[in-house]
Formats: C-alpha cells, sequence, structure tokens
C-alpha cells in the first residue's frame, strides 16, 4: 500500500495584525490554522468542511503554496516541502492544481478557451502544436465540452460550462492532487450535481486525488472519501465520509448536519439552532473553542482544551466523551 500523496502535520498558519501608518505595530494575532494534520491517499478525497472563517481557504493555500506555514510540516509523496529547492519545487507546483469558487472570475476573458485550457502546458513543455492539439481535444472531451469550444470566448459559455474549462485547465498538466475550493457554490443548483459527477467520474478514471473545500454539507459527504471538520483553525472531528456524515459525534459537527439537506425526503431531523456568532480568530476562546455555542457545554470545556482522540470509529476533540 503506498503511503498518502499529500500529508499535514501540526500545520499551523498564524497572521499579524499591526496598526499605524509609518510606524505600524503588531496589535493582535489571527490564529487562521491553528495545529491541524490530515493526509490525502492517493485517487481519494478529503473534505474539508466548516462555516466562513474556519481556515479552510487559508489551508488551501499553503497547500497551493501560496502562503507559507508558521508552524508545522507537509510532505508531498513522503518529502517534506520545505526541503524543496528549484527543480523540485517546480515538479510539485504541477502536480497540485486548483479549481476555484468563481468561473467567471478565474478564466481570461480575453483569451480563447483552447488557449486557456493549454495556457499551463505550453509554459511547462515545449511541445509539437500537433501534440497541443491532441491534448486540448482529449482534455475537452474528458469534461464533456465540444471540440468547437477550443475557438470560442469564455463569455460565450455559461456557468457550468466554464466550470468545466477550468476543470480541463487544472487537468492540463496531469496534476495529482487539485485543490477543489468551493467549486460549485457560484453554480446554479440544478447544474451542481452535474459538475460534482464529472469530478467523480474524472477521479476513477484518472486516480487524481482531490482536496475539497466547501461549506455545503451534501456535496462533501457525496464527494469524500473522508471529511474534517474545522472550527476556528482546529480540526473538530475526522474520519470516514459515511461515517461522520450519518453519525456525528461532535456537537458542532451535529449542528452543520442538522442544517443541510437530508438525503432522503422522509428522512427526519431535529435541526439544531446554534447560539451566537463564529467568534474573532484574533481572539479564539479558551479551553474548547466551541464551547461558548455549544448546548452540552461542561465546566471543563471552558478550561481545557480537548485533543482529538478516538471515537466510534472516527476522531473527535470533545470532552463528551469518555476516553
Amino acid at each position: 500500500m503506498a503511503g498518502p500523496v499529500l500529508e499535514a502535520k501540526n500545520l499551523t498558519k498564524h497572521f499579524a495584525v499591526k496598526r499605524g501608518v509609518f510606524f505600524s505595530r503588531q496589535v493582535a494575532m489571527v490564529r487562521a490554522v491553528d495545529d491541524i494534520s490530515f493526509t490525502i491517499d492517493p485517487g481519494k478525497t478529503l473534505g474539508l468542511v466548516g462555516e466562513s472563517g474556519c481556515g479552510k481557504t487559508t489551508t488551501a493555500k499553503m497547500v497551493l503554496l501560496l502562503e507559507q506555514p508558521t508552524g508545522g510540516i507537509m510532505r508531498f509523496e513522503g518529502q517534506d516541502l520545505q526541503t524543496l529547492d528549484g527543480g523540485s519545487l517546480k515538479a510539485y507546483r504541477r502536480s497540485v492544481q486548483a479549481v476555484f469558487q468563481d468561473p467567471y472570475a478565474s478564466l481570461n476573458p480575453r483569451m480563447r478557451v483552447g488557449s486557456i485550457i493549454m495556457e499551463p502546458l505550453i509554459t511547462n513543455e515545449p511541445l509539437p502544436s500537433v501534440e497541443v492539439r491532441k491534448r486540448l481535444l482529449r482534455l475537452l472531451e474528458l469534461v464533456g465540452l465540444p471540440e468547437r469550444a477550443a475557438d470560442l470566448f469564455p463569455h460565450e459559455f455559461s456557468g457550468g460550462q466554464r466550470q468545466r474549462i477550468a476543470i480541463a485547465r487544472a487537468l492540463s498538466l496531469s496534476p495529482k492532487v487539485v485543490v477543489l475550493d468551493e467549486p460549485v457554490s457560484a453554480l446554479d443548483v440544478s447544474i451542481r450535481a452535474q459538475i460534482l459527477n464529472l469530478l467523480r467520474d474524472l477521479q476513477a478514471q484518472l486516480g487524481v486525488s482531490y482536496l475539497f473545500i466547501a461549506h455545503d454539507l451534501a456535496a462533501v459527504a457525496h464527494m469524500s472519501h473522508t471529511i474534517a471538520v474545522m472550527y476556528l483553525g482546529k480540526i473538530v472531528e475526522v474520519g470516514e465520509a459515511d461515517v461522520v456524515s450519518k453519525g456525528p459525534k461532535h456537537p458542532y459537527t451535529q449542528a452543520l448536519f442538522s442544517a443541510a439537506l437530508p438525503s432522503h425526503p422522509d428522512e427526519r431531523r431535529d435541526e439544531i439552532i446554534l447560539a451566537g456568532e463564529v467568534p474573532s480568530p484574533m481572539n479564539p476562546p479558551s479551553g474548547c473553542r466551541f464551547h461558548p455555542r455549544c448546548p452540552y457545554a461542561l465546566p471543563r470545556c471552558s478550561a481545557e482544551e480537548p485533543k482529538l482522540l478516538p471515537e466510534s470509529g472516527r476522531l473527535v476533540a470533545c470532552h463528551l466523551y469518555p476516553q
């Protein structure tokens, strides 16, 4: 059994908040991601879920090397990313691609679709034009777009079709990992399932791994092999998708899933309404970060931070469970 394609251990990202025009001084620290660990196996999907501001996108940016971690390590195929230099760094950037939320903003409106899709490949590999054309047609076919799409501009396509173009571009370098940052949240509801099913089919065909980031739990449960739930920069529950989505254990995960659409119309659910707002990551609560909003908070929850420990076939960070 091969090891994970991507692994993060005690990954941390803190941002300094500065005030002042000429002599700026640090006044606070935003704990965007605070000591999280996860693995992504070859050909599998890790779903990262949580409310806005919980650290999902910062995690994605660290995986894409758009942000440097404050602490912790990331390994790609066993190699520490901190040790990568020129050639191996370029190879990593090729191996990890992204599809972003907004297909309107992520495509250059002045370029034809064929050029958009093949730009990463042409930049990275000098190929004869016949080979480029062959690969372009193969990519268009993979994402379900007609050959003539290559000669059109992005504005001539619908949102769902544009997201297919963005997916084709992400796949042009045959990556091993694709970061999907809310890839369907800007799309019409009727189109979302098509794009998610396309992504699943592509994974089955190409063996690519996904880091799938979303706040839509139904999509995460449908797409992922493993689900990690984040709250205020911490992972509070992680396990196999079926186990976590069908029997969530952490009170925050329970609340998230109770608010999601049921998978069957006859399914009865008690909706859990959470009190208050998500606290600021500049000043997170002591102990368990969820305790001010938790309906089951115990006295120790405000003083003692719970560890991620095994519980009913997954890991949960919660004092409710006697370990």
